[in-house]
């Protein structure tokens, strides 16, 4: 096929993004130090005066979600014809590109993490707290984020006839020069670092468990790079094929391996101990849920912890919530607000809290069983692949959890390499492929300069930086957030004498 890249050069969005990009990389290689040293700074003061911020904008999105799918406005269907996609299918696509491998990544090292330094006092068991805790910051709040904008450019596309744009969306953008560009160029930004900031804590974790399976120290600089041009050329073919051939096939895959995995893990573990913990923790959760978001009296985990996690979890589900909300609205076409909102809030996260009370609960038995702890999970690279050795077939769960780590980084980036190119071309929902050939190859510079920057200068933890300037790079995104709450509750409420 032939590709014509006029569209390419004559578009400023994309021009800017792309200049941007290539011109950020050259610095950080240059300023490595430099660079480390402000965003640390940086992240901290946006931790210190607008963490509290964070938490009360997710409970609000949360709420605010609610609200709309419990109304009237929650009838609405998003266009006319039924879905496009089966509701399997569905789900597995909006949880592929959402969360993926970072519930590998997590599985055992942060349940076990909690469990041995609870992070809340609340008088239960600290198994249940371990569990608790891990569900808050893997539920409700992080699928919020995502439908928050799902709603908003589902709206927009399907009830508005507008295209897929953030800036698009409300007539008010445009009538600020420079404003609708700028919203969108960075949305590419902190898309494009967000998920360079899960590319490289996916290869580094497939990379620390080849390693562990072959016994030798990790690092190896081409090993990493090797697995980062597969991933980026896996996710160009699927982009490549579109959402129906591509990116909903492999999605099905995860969600198929990824359950034989779970039942694997629950079969062999304590069953009523795992099905204890799990209802157990979520009705904490759930009765405990204003409290934990607001870290009020017994649920305030104290500045340093939220610092260190759930601060910079809210900032990276806002950083990977426009590109994902956008995408899963793409896929919802046919089903109402209700529907969509519901699923994107409960289907998620239940499937995740289960997951977390599988793995950590067997982790918890393990560590018990073994009287003597040595912080073997303690690596959060590491943790599966050696929690795996105490089971059966450990070769072969291994390779599972290296093939499942691939797949779905594969998802993610592809799906962003489909949000990204529908951007830059004009809103288009399907994205002429031009667009999806540069995008791949531009995250895919950007991906290798970061991987090499980390092995030259290992002292710079470059790949640590680029998590803490997810928490400076989302914080344009908290502001952008309320205002879109604000704006949409306006626009609903302009509709209220209408009947659906």
């Amino acid at each position: 096929m032939k590709l014509s890249f006029n569209s390419l050069t004559k578009n400023k969005v994309f021009l800017t993004s792309a200049v941007l990009l290539i011109l950020s990389s050259v610095l950080i290689f240059i300023f490595t130090n430099e660079f480390y040293n402000s965003i640390e700074e940086t992240s901290l003061w946006v931790r210190n005066y607008f963490g509290t911020f964070y938490l009360w904008l997710g409970l609000g999105c949360v709420l605010f979600l609610l609200l709309v799918a419990i109304s009237k406005f929650g009838r609405i269907r998003l266009g006319n014809s039924p879905p496009e996609f089966d509701r399997l299918s569905w789900i597995a696509m909006l949880y592929s590109a959402g969360m993926g491998a970072g519930i590998l990544l997590r599985a055992v090292q942060e349940p076990v993490y909690m469990f041995l330094n609870p992070p809340i006092e609340t008088g239960e068991p600290l198994e249940i707290i371990s569990l608790e805790y891990t569900f808050y910051q893997w539920g409700f709040t992080a699928w919020a984020f995502y439908g928050l904008f799902a709603l908003v450019i589902g709206y927009s596309i399907f009830v508005d006839k507008a295209d897929i744009r953030l800036s698009s969306g409300f007539n008010s953008f445009s009538k600020l020069p420079f404003l609708p560009a700028t919203i969108d160029i960075l949305t590419i930004l902190t898309t494009v670092i967000g998920l360079v900031a899960a590319i490289g804590l996916g290869t580094t974790q497939i990379e620390g468990g080849l390693s562990h399976l072959e016994s030798k120290e990790p690092g190896s600089l081409i090993q990493n790079m090797g697995l980062v041009f597969m991933i980026c050329s896996l996710a160009f073919l699927s982009a490549w094929a579109g959402v129906s051939k591509g990116i909903r096939r492999i999605s099905n895959w995860n969600i198929y391996i990824t359950i034989l995995l779970l039942l694997f893990v629950f079969a062999y573990g304590n069953i009523p101990e795992i099905l204890l913990n799990f209802f157990s923790s979520l009705y904490h959760y759930i009765v405990d849920f204003i409290p934990l978001s607001l870290a009020f009296g017994d649920y305030d985990p104290g500045v340093k912890f939220l610092t260190d996690w759930t601060y910079y979890y809210w900032a990276f589900w806002l950083a990977w919530a426009p590109f994902t909300g956008i995408f899963i609205a793409r896929i919802s076409r046919g089903r109402t607000i209700r529907e969509m909102i519901f699923g994107v809030l409960l289907i998620p996260s239940l499937g995740s809290f289960f997951w977390f009370s599988v793995f950590g609960t067997s982790a918890f038995e393990l560590i018990e069983k073994w009287k003597v702890y040595n912080n073997e999970f303690s690596n959060v690279f590491t943790s599966m692949f050696i929690f795996f050795e105490n089971y059966p077939l450990p070769i072969v769960t291994s390779f599972i959890v290296i093939v499942l780590l691939i797949s779905f980084l594969v998802t993610s980036v592809d799906s962003a390499i489909f949000v990204l190119s529908m951007f830059t071309d004009h809103g288009r929902k399907e994205p002429r492929k031009r667009f999806r050939l540069a995008w791949a190859i531009l995250i895919l510079i950007f991906c290798e300069a970061i991987i090499v920057l980390g092995h030259v200068k290992p002292n710079s933890n470059v790949l640590t930086a680029m998590q803490k300037f997810l928490i400076i790079s989302s914080l344009p995104f908290a502001i952008f957030s309320l205002i879109i709450i604000m704006l949409f509750g306006r626009k609903l409420y302009r509709r209220r004498s209408e009947k659906f």
